[in-house]
């Protein structure tokens, strides 16, 4: 993401620098993309390219991913 992803890092509780990395390598490299999807969505994308099931499973998880949208749609 651009230069702006740092905010949303220091804003959001709980992610941080992998979680960033994860959206980016499914796709969602900007916040207009991240504000389109919702949290089970991508954690299932997240999911599915890890091979595992944490992401989709884990209410931590999930709760950062929606704090993270949230965010994006506020418009950081």
């Amino acid at each position: 993401m651009s230069a702006p992803a740092s905010r949303i890092q220091v804003q959001v509780k709980g992610v941080g620098p992998t979680v960033i990395k994860r959206f980016e390598e499914v796709g969602i490299d900007s916040f207009e993309k991240l504000a389109i999807h919702d949290a089970k969505e991508i954690a299932g994308m997240v999911a599915s390219m890890l091979r595992t099931t944490c992401w989709k499973n884990s209410p931590q998880a999930l709760s950062a991913v929606e704090a993270a949208i949230t965010r994006a749609r506020q418009g950081v």
